[in-house]
């Protein structure tokens, strides 16, 4: 079961929703190939489960008990000629002594004690570190492990500051472009999901939806006091989902109730980490997709429009009822695994700054000093700028940009939010306009950026009449100079949705 995005590690075995009493176990990020900690301590539990000293390991393994010590402590990598030794010696496979667990609950707190010691965040404390000898107490160590993992979950939670949620949007996009945005999981999990309400084709219904939540046990609640801060709020105890009536929201109600169902399929934890909790989002914004548009339908569809020469979002959103953006994002989930055509989505602001984008087509997106592209501002000659000009705001703008890094056609619309009027592009290399319809555009512009005479700078003329006679005073969000709200999902009130649980829980 697909569990985060994308999937990796192997599920934990209990599943932890938001708001339990303790957040799982950090588990340490290792890049090096052998774990030198884990391993010397397996060594040092077997030898002494042997009653061999390390004069009389060394002996049998032909080295001084100095260098013994030195990869018991976790402090020096053993060759492998010298691993193969040790197991013998010990009497285990090399394959168990390297890959085993922890041999029991002393052990383990062992090796996550000096883990976080060795960490960079602990060693910028400039604080001693504790050698777990066999004279400390357990329940020291258990002390001291907890008291490093709520230091390293506030860290990483309640400290993700502007500049971590542009890291961790980056490490998401680079994520995503391995995969070429296509996740099997997800996709087999909308496909067994949707074997369980006999759909056929055709746009997702309400009906069917409403019969997925009851196929999951699930019973639907609208109400007029959902918490601000929230779209939906799923009681797991009582087997709730609350929703809003309020048609006035800029959400689609059914998007709405599959994130909520989706986070409850995907078996989502409490989020350790400001890119686990983003990493939530996108995975619950993916299965609601996947189950708004189907792969086999969608794929159907594109595949007879790419033997027409038609492809268009347009017709994505039309027949599975949805919103441009929704269509825009689901054809970069299939566009490069099914159709073998790379590609690019942009939702900009008209302020012309950039609010989403991917790609694997190599389009130069601008971007921050952290890889970041969340902010940044589009070169005004893209298609995804020139759009806001257009007259015409019924049909799709079509336009080929030349660029650094090649020719692209794109295509755009403009849609108005809470936020403001944005556009929504996708576009592909020059070769793969043959597929789309309005291939024959013949808007055509040139961007030399990140070159600042091409649109960065003021045109002479202006700049000439108008440098050092003004001082304009910019609208900053205020979200770019504050840390992210508290709580283990930023920007929800945990107070608020837990009384609004006790309300109606007694209802």
């Amino acid at each position: 079961m697909a569990k985060n995005f994308p999937a990796g590690a192997e599920p934990p075995a209990e599943h932890r929703p938001w708001g339990a009493a303790e957040a799982a176990a950090l588990s340490a990020d290792e890049d090096t190939a052998v774990d030198l900690i884990s391993l010397g301590k397996q060594i040092r539990h077997l030898r002494k489960r042997r009653g061999m000293s390390l004069d009389g390991l060394g002996e049998a393994v032909g080295t001084a008990p100095s260098q013994l010590s030195l990869i018991e402590n976790g402090k020096k990598e053993p060759k492998l000629s010298m691993l193969r030794a040790l197991a013998r010696a010990l009497g285990v496979s090399s394959d168990e002594l390297l890959g085993a667990e922890p041999p029991n609950r002393r052990v383990a707190l062992e090796i996550e004690l000096e883990r976080a010691q060795r960490s960079e965040q602990y060693r910028a404390l400039s604080l001693p570190s504790v050698k777990p000898s066999s004279r400390i107490p357990t329940e020291v160590l258990e002390a001291l492990v907890g008291l490093h993992r709520e230091v390293d979950r506030q860290v990483n939670l309640h400290a993700a500051t502007p500049e971590e949620a542009r890291r961790a949007n980056t490490e998401l996009r680079r994520r995503m472009r391995e995969k070429d945005n296509y996740f099997g999981d997800i996709e087999a999990e909308a496909r067994a999901l949707l074997s369980h309400v006999d759909y056929a084709g055709g746009p997702l219904s309400q009906h069917q939806i409403s019969g997925l939540a009851a196929y999951l046990r699930f019973t639907l609640h609208h109400v007029d006091d959902l918490p601000h801060s929230t779209r939906s709020v799923t009681d797991l105890r009582n087997r709730r989902i609350y929703l809003t009536p309020n048609k006035d929201s800029s959400h689609d109600p059914r998007t709405v109730l599959l994130q909520a169902i989706a986070s409850h399929v995907l078996e989502h934890e409490v989020p350790q980490t400001y890119l686990e909790f983003l990493g939530q989002r996108v995975a619950t914004n993916y299965l609601a997709a996947a189950l708004l548009i189907p792969e086999a339908s969608a794929v159907r569809l594109l595949r007879e429009a790419m033997r027409e020469k038609e492809i268009a979002v347009e017709d994505l959103r039309d027949n599975f009822a949805v919103s441009y953006e929704s269509a825009a994002h689901r054809f970069t989930n299939l566009a490069t695994h099914h159709l073998g055509v790379r590609t690019h989505f942009q939702k900009v602001h008209k302020s012309g700054v950039v609010f989403k984008a991917y790609e694997n087509d190599d389009v130069a997106f601008p971007t921050d000093p952290t890889g970041a592209i969340e902010g940044q501002p589009v070169c005004r000659y893209w298609t995804s700028r020139q759009v806001f000009d257009v007259p015409d705001k019924f049909n799709a703008f079509n336009q080929y940009t030349d660029t650094a890094t090649g020719t692209y056609w794109c295509t755009a619309r403009t849609e108005r939010g809470p936020d403001g009027e944005f556009s929504l592009s996708i576009g592909v290399p020059y070769e793969a306009a043959k597929w789309f319809r309005g291939k024959e555009t013949t808007a055509r512009s040139v961007s030399r950026c990140p070159e600042p005479d091409c649109c960065r700078n003021p045109p002479r003329e202006l700049a000439e009449t108008w440098a050092g006679q003004v001082w304009p005073t910019a609208r900053a969000a205020s979200t770019q100079f504050a840390a992210m709200p508290l709580g283990s999902f930023p920007g929800v009130d945990e107070t608020e949705v837990y009384r609004f649980l006790e309300r109606h829980s007694r209802r």
